[in-house]
C-alpha cells in the first residue's frame, strides 16, 4: 500500500528533503501541496500531512483547525515543523490536535522515524472498524490462532442480522449503520456482563465473539434479549405493527420482509478439535446455514459430542 504524504509549503522547499529522505522507501509518495489548493488536496484524504509553518502565507492554528474540521480528514495525523519556538505557540497548535510539533533544526533521523511511526500506528487503526470500533479480521484471526496453539477450549459466536438488506433499501444506509453500531454495542455489553471475551467486527453486518467457555446458551439468551429489546426504536410505528417491512425488487414486485433479528451460530472448540481457523469456519459456515433457516432471533450451537442445539 502507498502512503501520500502531503508536505504543505507555498515555496516547495521541503519535498525535495522527503523525497531524498525516504528514497529506499518506495511505500511513500511524497505531494507537495499549496495552502491555496488546500481544499482540493484534503478530497483525497492522505495518509499524513506535514505543514512546514515558515513556508506557508497562511496562520498555521487556523491551517490547521481547518484540516481537522474537514470531514473526510478527521483522524489524518497532522505534523507541523516549524522555527518558532515559543511554547505558547506549539501549545495552541497541539490544541487543535495535531499529533506532533517539531522545531527547526529538524534532526533528519528523528523525523523520518516520526512519519514511520505515525504511518504504522494509522495501518494499525485500518484494521479497527471505523463504523463501530471493534478489531477487524486480522485480529479476529490472531486471537483464535493463539487459542488453538495453546489448545485451549473456547466458544467461537457468530452473529449477524436478518434481512439487513431489505432494510437497507428501506430506510438507507445511514439508518443501516445505527443498526450495525446498535449491534456492535449490544454484544459487547452482552459479553462484558456475562464474563470476559474478545468482540470483533468481521465486516457489514456480520460479528464475532470469542469467550473461553463453552457454556454459551445464558450469553447467546442475552445477546438476543438486548437485541430484541432494542431493536424496535429503528422501525416506524406503522412497520412495527405490521410486523414487517415492504421492498419493492428489481421487477417491480413488492416483497414483505420480517423485521430485523438476529442469527447467532456457535461453534464450540474442545482440546483438539479443530486444527486451524479455516475448520471452525468451514463448521461455522454450516452451522449458520441451519441458524438463518429460523424466522426470528435464535441461536444454533454446534457441539462435538451433542451436535446441532436451537433455541
Amino acid at each position: 500500500m502507498i502512503n501520500e504524504v502531503y508536505i504543505i509549503d507555498d515555496d516547495e522547499t521541503s519535498i525535495q528533503v522527503f523525497r531524498e529522505l525516504f528514497r529506499e522507501d518506495e511505500e511513500y509518495k511524497f505531494i507537495s501541496v499549496k495552502t491555496e489548493d488546500i481544499d482540493i488536496a484534503l478530497k483525497n484524504i492522505p495518509s499524513l500531512i506535514v505543514i512546514n509553518e515558515d513556508a506557508i502565507d497562511r496562520d498555521a492554528v487556523e491551517l490547521c483547525k481547518q484540516i481537522r474540521t474537514d470531514e473526510d480528514n478527521k483522524i489524518t495525523p497532522v505534523i507541523v515543523v516549524s522555527s518558532n519556538g515559543s511554547r505558547e505557540h506549539r501549545m495552541r497548535l497541539l490544541n487543535e490536535a495535531i499529533e506532533y510539533y517539531i522545531k527547526k533544526p529538524v534532526d533528519e533521523g528523528y523525523l523520518y522515524y516520526t512519519v514511520k511511526n505515525l504511518t504504522r500506528l494509522l495501518t494499525i487503526n485500518r484494521r479497527i472498524s471505523p463504523l463501530t470500533g471493534l478489531p477487524g479480521n486480522v485480529q479476529i484471526h490472531a486471537e483464535m490462532k493463539k487459542k488453538l496453539l495453546n489448545n485451549e477450549e473456547f466458544s467461537v459466536i457468530y452473529v449477524d442480522l436478518d434481512n439487513f438488506k431489505a432494510y437497507n433499501d428501506v430506510y438507507g444506509f445511514l439508518k443501516g449503520d445505527q443498526i450495525i453500531q446498535f449491534t456492535a454495542n449490544i454484544l459487547t455489553e452482552a459479553v462484558h456482563a456475562y464474563g470476559t471475551g474478545f468482540v470483533g467486527h468481521i465486516g457489514g453486518d456480520d460479528f464475532i465473539s470469542i469467550v473461553p467457555y463453552k457454556n454459551v446458551e445464558d450469553l447467546c439468551r442475552e445477546i438476543i434479549a438486548r437485541f430484541e429489546a432494542g431493536v424496535q426504536k429503528f422501525f416506524t410505528d406503522e412497520d412495527k405493527e405490521k410486523g414487517y417491512i415492504e421492498v419493492l425488487n428489481r421487477k417491480g414486485i413488492i416483497e414483505k420482509f420480517p423485521l430485523t433479528s438476529l442469527s447467532i451460530a456457535v461453534v464450540v472448540a474442545d482440546h483438539n478439535r479443530f486444527g486451524n481457523i479455516l475448520e471452525i469456519g468451514d463448521v461455522a459456515a454450516q452451522v449458520k446455514h441451519v441458524a438463518k433457516s429460523v424466522i426470528g432471533s435464535s441461536y444454533i450451537i454446534d457441539r462435538r459430542k451433542h451436535g446441532y442445539k436451537e433455541a
